[in-house]
């Protein structure tokens, strides 16, 4: 009885905070609504984070002065590089593992190991989907701002293609956290901070690895950074949507996608 009466009392606060909105944003802010808050939180977030990538995009198109610190720090990081042989090899090597072909390797294995799992099949359209449309978003992205790479003398790696935004800091992003979301409950809890913090690290050194290879500026990859969350956020709210509209609750990112996937019984 008080927690039907407190629950009575909420409504009446809530319906008293809303009511001087406008219908349709009330019902978005309305946790009882099929789609409500989740939804205007999860884009929220996408627009919070596509602000920086604004920015960025701004200075590249404009030639400001941010593209002064990305020559100036391409220029000097590639004479510094240049002189480590065993630096180059070991930036070689993490580039590798943002480079498509690896990733969809992984990829692969991963959707496969999903489907394979009957009941939890939409975790592997989920990382395909993720993928694919996130290498489309990149593709696309690099063609419309059209931003020559790093011109540098002796050049210590080439790459094609356009050079804003990275591609490669982009998958580190959306594609390895697509994946750390997807295993993230079949790690025990106590480990998956850990899980958590080598991701981002992995990214970190994948963007990094980039610059120090020359073939990309600093906006460069943070703009890959940036989008790649944009579009792991937009991705992962999809599938929260969909496991809402089959009856199950929203996703929790520190639970992982699936929650139920990682249960015995």
């Amino acid at each position: 009885m008080q927690g039907l009466c407190a629950r009575e009392e909420g409504d009446k606060h809530w319906v008293a905070v809303t009511s001087g909105l406008p219908r349709t944003v009330a019902r978005r802010f309305d946790p009882e609504e099929r789609y409500g808050l989740r939804v205007t939180l999860f884009a929220l977030a996408v627009v919070l984070v596509g602000v920086p990538f604004g920015l960025l995009l701004d200075q590249v198109r404009r030639n400001g002065p941010m593209v002064r610190v990305d020559t100036w720090a391409a220029n000097h990081l590639h004479a510094w590089v240049s002189e480590h042989e065993l630096v180059q090899r070991f930036l070689g090597a993490v580039s590798f593992l943002g480079s498509p072909p690896w990733f969809w390797l992984l990829l692969g294995a991963s959707a496969g190991y999903w489907w394979l799992r009957a009941a939890h099949r939409r975790v592997a359209l989920y990382l395909v989907l993720t993928g694919v449309l996130g290498g489309v978003i990149s593709s696309t992205v690099k063609v419309l701002v059209s931003r020559d790479r790093p011109s540098l003398v002796e050049p210590i790696a080439t790459a094609h293609g356009q050079s804003f935004p990275s591609g490669h800091a982009m998958l580190s992003v959306y594609g390895y956290g697509a994946l750390v979301l997807a295993f993230l409950p079949l790690v025990p809890r106590r480990r998956r901070p850990v899980l958590i913090a080598s991701w981002v690290v992995l990214a970190v050194l994948i963007g990094f690895s980039r610059l120090g290879l020359g073939v990309h500026y600093i906006s460069d990859v943070l703009g890959g950074f940036v989008l790649g969350l944009a579009w792991l956020i937009a991705s992962t709210a999809a599938f929260s949507l969909w496991r809402v509209d089959r009856g199950k609750p929203d996703v929790e990112p520190e639970e992982g996608l699936e929650p139920e996937a990682g249960r015995r019984g």
